[in-house]
């Protein structure tokens, strides 16, 4: 059995997103190793208390161990603004604390809050070192980005050019590459913006627990649509709802009292949302959800049709929530879902035109109402597919593998 020291930036086991992750990951190589992991200070009181509440065996083979910067090195960092920076000199600074520390360890595994071009200092602890899961966010295509003020898509390209600028000069970045043992990498695009080699491996970073779920026949009357997460422009509501929209507009009287759009989530964007909802008079149609327990939105899943997420970023850990309870998704094709997904459990629509985007998410939600056998199969493929990918114990299964191979 080995020891790993993880270095994990955000944990919390009550929250579901990156924070959810870092705790899931810790638990998952706990399995098959002794971990020593590292998180920031304001993560200690949630992991305390979800330990006493929460008895598991595997908590004897993890450490946890808590690093902040001193307050005079951080005070501007306010909720999520600076994070990133924020981030970045913490992950650098947690070196000196390792040595002071003189902990004992195989390997060194920078786990999570990182993407491809933020780079990690842990090579510089002379052990085997891991690094990833990384991600990849491309900058959105303009034409998604219409309806949104115009400071939404300068902030995109600003964000753009930096990460250009650490793609093409940064030296820490260049050696975190070239230190690396191995690099995992949340998709595609990763290996191929950073020119990797041979030291990589592809597979999503996201997965769920299985909730319990027992596939059923899809008995339904009602046609039950969900979609979740921050309403900003990376996450695509406003093609949620224009594809809702034009897919009711085309149904008789009847069916389009069987259908229902659900978003769960809040963010800046929600009177953004709320208009468009007001523009297409589907207000009866149409529930926002600003707030939800984890096991409450657990519970709308179970009870929906389908899980239509048009996002633009390059993960989407509710993919794997919504593949967990059968549903099919309807999603972009791109480097995100739609990688994620497969043509016998979801429908991925090609970027377009804007308008031909929503006709064909619209098509994709037409298909499924109709075709009720279609839909029952997909269901028993989503389901299949989440087990087979998105389940837990397959990322525990693929960093033991990683790690061996060390």
């Amino acid at each position: 059995m080995k020891t790993i020291l993880a270095s994990a930036y955000a944990i919390n086991p009550y929250k579901g997103s990156e924070d959810g992750m870092g705790w899931n990951f810790v638990l998952q190589i706990a399995k098959y190793n002794q971990v020593i992991a590292i998180t920031r200070e304001n993560n200690r009181p949630h992991i305390e208390k979800y330990i006493a509440e929460n008895p598991n065996a595997l908590y004897q083979q993890i450490q946890f161990l808590y690093f902040d910067l001193p307050y005079w090195m951080r005070f501007w960092k306010k909720g999520g603004r600076g994070a990133m920076l924020y981030y970045i000199l913490w992950q650098y600074a947690i070196v000196n604390f390792i040595k002071q520390k003189n902990l004992h360890f195989d390997i060194v595994h920078n786990l999570n809050f990182h993407n491809d071009w933020t780079p990690s200092f842990l090579w510089k602890l002379k052990k085997p070192f891991v690094w990833g899961p990384i991600g990849h966010h491309p900058f959105i295509p303009p034409q998604y980005l219409k309806v949104y003020a115009i400071k939404n898509k300068i902030v995109d390209r600003l964000t753009w050019l930096v990460k250009k600028y650490f793609w093409n000069f940064s030296f820490s970045l260049f050696q975190t590459k070239r230190k690396a043992a191995h690099i995992l990498c949340m998709n595609s695009k990763v290996s191929q913006q950073l020119s990797l080699k041979n030291n990589f491996s592809i597979a999503p970073s996201v997965a769920t627990q299985d909730y319990g779920w027992e596939m059923q026949q899809d008995v339904q009357s009602d046609f039950s649509v969900i979609s979740a997460g921050r309403f900003v422009p990376l996450k695509g509501f406003d093609l949620t709802i224009e594809s809702f929209a034009a897919f009711i507009r085309a149904l008789p009287y009847e069916d389009k009292l069987k259908c229902h759009l659900y978003l769960v989530g809040s963010g800046p964007e929600e009177a953004l949302l709320k208009q468009l909802i007001s523009k297409h008079n589907i207000n009866s149609q149409v529930k926002i959800i600003s707030w939800i327990e984890r096991e409450a939105l657990m519970k709308k899943f179970k009870s929906a049709s389908v899980f239509l997420f048009p996002s633009h970023e390059g993960a989407g850990m509710v993919v794997a929530e919504a593949l967990s309870f059968g549903l099919p998704v309807i999603c972009l094709d791109n480097e995100g879902p739609g990688q994620f997904i497969t043509d016998s459990c979801g429908i991925a629509v090609p970027s377009s035109t804007y308008n031909e985007t929503v006709h064909n998410l619209a098509q994709g939600l037409n298909t499924l109402f109709y075709d009720r056998q279609r839909r029952q199969e997909m269901r028993v493929a989503a389901r299949q597919r989440f087990i087979d990918v998105f389940h837990w114990d397959r990322r525990g299964e693929q960093l033991q593998n990683i790690y061996s191979n060390l």
